[in-house]
């Protein structure tokens, strides 16, 4: 009875005019219960009052002194060894404040119960125990643990994995080898129009029709779409991390804070984390100016190289409380849904460890290179990477919107923090230890880059991380060939190492055909023997592929007026080459150079977060 009297009591007094009875206190905490929910965890984000009020209220009804911010304290070395990996889920820390040893906590419900009446009976407690919100124990342990931190960042997947790791397999003259190779390959190509044709054709054949063979294959529409899971109720929802890098984007802070509070995810469950490198101090302070929802934390990653977004969240990575995580981009606005969607697929297999969301540009209308570059993310996110799941293929992931179950994230050394298109190498690892990802047609709509200096720079950094994960994985062929297998092997290889080379031959397959039609007039486009015939398959594939998963994707998304732009492709393709030309010459020079894209540019209003957008959408969940 006196512990039912005292637990209304401590609810009234966190609460103060928000609960006016034991009546009100009581329904609160029977609701608490039924979410599975601690009752100062849903005082905080239920009621809209923040983590502070409700530990200093918390801490005021115990008898206990309270504080909002914790000077950084120093993790004993065995601590830092032991809780390193979960260091989101720790709620206390010691340290040594004016020669006392004192202990800084952010106890549950009940705890405070407990601590009230041992109070009571050992008055001395309350000089060796501070109350604190969560979020500032969190703080106080990311400032202490740092450099420990920093080091996990750069060091965790050359730790767990060297093999796979562009810090140990991107040497100088690896590097310059790869160049090199590729240098030959354009060589090997362009003789084979001249000379020793029936050697080097099918060779070239093999090399370039197996890329644009699985995009004509991707562009099939399946037969039957897998049905979505029912969605489950609050009470059935794990935690949730989502991660969001950001550098120099104090302008998108207030259109994310917009689009992550329309999730449709229990806020208490909600673990959303503002990664922001500490040389961004305009982001900081916009990111500081939305903290009071308990939602949101920051994380102020300390300067160091590599200035590269897989380090950031690398050093996030053990401040994740989540069971799941997400990454998104400083552009994004997810489907309010896609958490509840990704979570209940989660649990509805066991087997699955990733989920990849549709990426849509929201501004693909407002220019001919916008629309461009939906039409790309319409072949590959709606039509590319669902066909490779479905085959059972290792699936290069889009570089947000990825879904991970966090104890395997940790499991294969989080990100690379040396490769520059972490997204689609960590696909790539995923597979290699024999965890399957997924896509969901779940959609987080973006913004497409505006400008060609932008696109340019963007697309660049692409491709020397396409060329990093293509070098990586097969400095060690067999061992890659052991783990993958040879369906997965020969996918990487013709989609990865086709994607890098096709770009850079489409400028010179395009200047080839029109010296042959000046050389030889209209008769240079009319094939004279079977070798010609061959050339013209490749090309037919290798364009017709491209062109056809565009299509299909478009279909797909409903999105068919934006098919008179994709005239323009050829030069797209010949952009691409640019892109890639440049970036082999960065592979070399400024290996993990990361070309930051500027958002916000978009003069079209992204002000609501997007409806669900599907042709399938999953039910919702029960109420009550």
């Amino acid at each position: 009875m006196s512990q039912t009297i005292d637990a209304l009591a401590l609810l009234r007094a966190v609460l103060g005019d928000n609960c006016g009875s034991d009546e009100a206190a009581d329904k609160y905490l029977v609701e608490a219960a039924r979410l599975g929910a601690d009752p100062l965890d849903y005082c905080a984000h239920r009621f809209g009052l923040g983590t502070a009020p409700v530990w200093q209220r918390a801490a005021h009804w115990a008898g206990f002194p309270f504080t909002a911010v914790i000077p950084a304290p120093q993790l004993h070395e065995e601590a830092q060894a032991v809780h390193l990996d979960r260091l989101g889920e720790i709620r206390s820390l010691r340290q040594t404040v004016s020669g006392h040893a004192l202990t800084f906590g952010a106890p549950g419900f009940e705890q405070v119960l407990n601590l009230a009446r041992s109070r009571q009976e050992r008055p001395e407690l309350a000089r060796r125990l501070c109350f604190a919100p969560p979020d500032a124990i969190e703080a106080g342990l990311a400032r202490a643990a740092s450099n420990q931190l920093m080091d996990a960042a750069r060091q965790r997947i050359t730790a767990k994995w060297p093999e796979a790791s562009a810090a140990q397999a991107l040497p100088r003259p690896v590097r310059v080898g790869f160049v090199v190779l590729l240098v030959m390959a354009i060589g090997l190509v362009m003789a084979a129009g001249l000379v020793a044709r029936p050697v080097l054709m099918p060779i070239v054949a093999l090399l370039l029709m197996a890329p644009g063979l699985l995009r004509l294959l991707a562009a099939i529409p399946p037969r039957s779409v897998v049905p979505p899971p029912t969605l489950l109720d609050d009470m059935d929802l794990p935690v949730y991390t989502v991660l969001v890098p950001l550098r120099d984007e104090a302008g998108m802070v207030p259109m994310l804070q917009r689009g992550l509070s329309a999730l449709d995810y229990p806020a208490e469950r909600l673990d959303i984390k503002f990664v922001v490198e500490a040389r961004s101090p305009e982001t900081i302070a916009a990111v500081r100016d939305i903290l009071g929802d308990p939602r949101f934390r920051l994380v102020v990653v300390p300067e160091g190289a590599p200035h590269t977004k897989p380090k950031a969240i690398d050093y996030a990575l053990p401040l994740a409380r989540g069971k799941y995580l997400v990454v998104y981009d400083a552009e994004d606005v997810p489907d309010p849904l896609q958490l509840r969607e990704a979570a209940s697929r989660f649990e509805a297999d066991a087997g699955l460890a990733c989920l990849q969301a549709e990426l849509v540009p929201e501004n693909a209308g407002e220019t001919a290179l916008t629309a461009l570059f939906a039409g790309e993310y319409a072949g590959l996110f709606g039509r590319l990477l669902p066909a490779l799941a479905r085959w059972g293929l290792p699936m290069p992931l889009g570089g947000t919107s990825n879904h991970f179950r966090t104890d395997v994230l940790r499991e294969i050394g989080g990100w690379d923090a040396f490769n520059v298109t972490e997204d689609a190498d960590i696909g790539v690892r995923l597979a290699r230890r024999g965890f399957r990802a997924e896509a969901f047609e779940s959609r987080t709509f973006e913004e497409a880059p505006l400008t060609l200096r932008s696109w340019m720079a963007q697309r660049t950094r692409w491709m020397k991380g396409w060329m990093q994960t293509f070098v990586v994985h097969n400095r060690a062929p067999n061992l890659f060939l052991d783990e993958i297998g040879w369906r997965g092997f020969l996918a990487f290889q013709a989609l990865v190492g086709g994607m890098i080379l096709s770009s850079l031959l489409h400028t010179v397959l395009v200047g080839s055909l029109a010296v042959r039609v000046i050389v030889a007039g209209g008769a240079g486009l009319v094939p004279q023997d079977i070798w010609d015939w061959v050339a013209l398959g490749i090309l037919a594939t290798g364009y017709g592929g491209a062109l056809a998963v565009v299509i299909s994707g478009l279909a797909h998304q409903r999105a068919l007026h934006l098919l008179p732009a994709q005239l323009l492709l050829p030069a797209y393709w010949a952009l691409h080459s640019i892109a890639a030309m440049l970036a082999t010459v960065e592979l070399i020079t400024k290996p993990v150079y990361w070309a930051k894209t500027t958002h916000g540019l978009t003069q079209i209003s992204r002000q609501q977060a997007p409806p669900a957008a599907g042709p399938t959408r999953a039910l919702r969940p029960r109420t009550g």
